[in-house]
């Protein structure tokens, strides 16, 4: 048995593969793979462990004639024909809880750096510009008593609302079904989207991207937003209208906004670099150590599970 995996992960995957009598190849490069050489490396190999920029599209998967499982090393899997994999009797994996908590202690920094202004601290401190204490300078605002909007209530949702809850937030949230966990612990209320956007004082973003919540967040929807609001992007950058988005924060009508994702990544908005009401971060969303081991663990018992017959542990298709 041969998997191949697009990028360089976690070694432990390798190990474990390995373990297992199958044959391991791994990308070289430090960067993700081409079209070309993707179609170079899939000819013949049984699986495959993808990264989000992997596109795997009918064109990829019609070449992959041996191939049995593609594991996912990411919750989402936008990047993969899910119905056409499904035909060619692929089976796509995903990396679903082990990065939950990474995700939301990342979403929850992020709206502090910007209700605290932390990037315009730093700039401040590293231009040696900080000449004391002034009453107003740099003044932020406080999470006790605000609105905190949870936009997806799933596991990586949840999460982020459970630590909001501890700064003194209340939680209301938009989801398709109701979240009674939520509810129950710490009396957080199903809304709707407009209601959300309307009232929230923080919107957090928690949705998978799909042809549904492409572009969710319009210029319409965003100007719903409240003038002092805190936007918080750690899901996918496709589920906002950028564009919109950079309007809104350069006419200064909401407060800030924290973004790890963005709609047309690794390539930023040269508009994003001017402003100052934003905090920008490098897709770090899952970068911890124990995140990401637990990630290629997780991917390479699925491909395990799935070369040896048996049913996949987190299956998406």
């Amino acid at each position: 048995m041969k998997v191949f995996i697009t990028q360089e992960i976690p070694e432990i995957a390798s190990k474990l593969l390995k373990a297992k009598n199958i044959e391991v190849s791994v990308y070289p490069k430090n960067k993700p793979i081409s079209k070309n050489e993707l179609l170079k490396s899939i000819k013949n190999v049984d699986a495959v462990i993808s990264l989000l920029t992997d596109k795997f599209d009918a064109i990829i998967l019609d070449k992959m004639s041996n191939c049995k499982v593609i594991a996912n090393y990411a919750v989402g899997f936008n990047n993969i024909d899910i119905k056409h994999a499904k035909q060619k009797g692929i089976t796509v994996t995903n990396t679903p809880d082990v990065l939950t908590d990474a995700t939301a202690d990342l979403a929850i920094a992020l709206t502090l750096a910007c209700a605290r202004r932390f990037v315009e601290g730093v700039e401040l401190v590293h231009l040696k510009k900080f000449n004391g204490w002034l009453p107003k300078l740099l003044l932020g605002v406080e999470l006790k008593n605000k609105v905190f909007g949870i936009l997806g209530a799933g596991r990586i949702g949840t999460a982020t609302a459970i630590r909001a809850k501890s700064f003194g937030t209340k939680i209301i949230y938009f989801s398709n079904s109701r979240n009674l966990f939520l509810e129950n612990k710490i009396a957080a209320k199903k809304v709707s989207l407009e209601f959300l956007l309307k009232h929230s004082d923080i919107i957090s973003v928690h949705l998978p991207l799909n042809p549904k919540t492409f572009h969710l967040l319009d210029k319409k929807k965003l100007l719903l937003l409240k003038e002092k609001a805190i936007f918080i992007n750690t899901a996918r950058g496709d589920i906002v209208d950028e564009k919109a988005l950079i309007n809104i924060l350069k006419r200064g009508k909401i407060f800030a906004a924290g973004l790890d994702v963005y709609e047309n990544e690794p390539v930023l908005n040269p508009d994003l670099y001017k402003l100052k009401n934003v905090v920008l971060l490098p897709h770090l969303g899952s970068a911890t150590i124990d995140a990401r081991n637990n990630m290629a663990i997780l991917a390479a018992k699925n491909v395990i599970a799935v070369l040896s017959g048996k049913k996949p542990i987190t299956p998406v298709n």
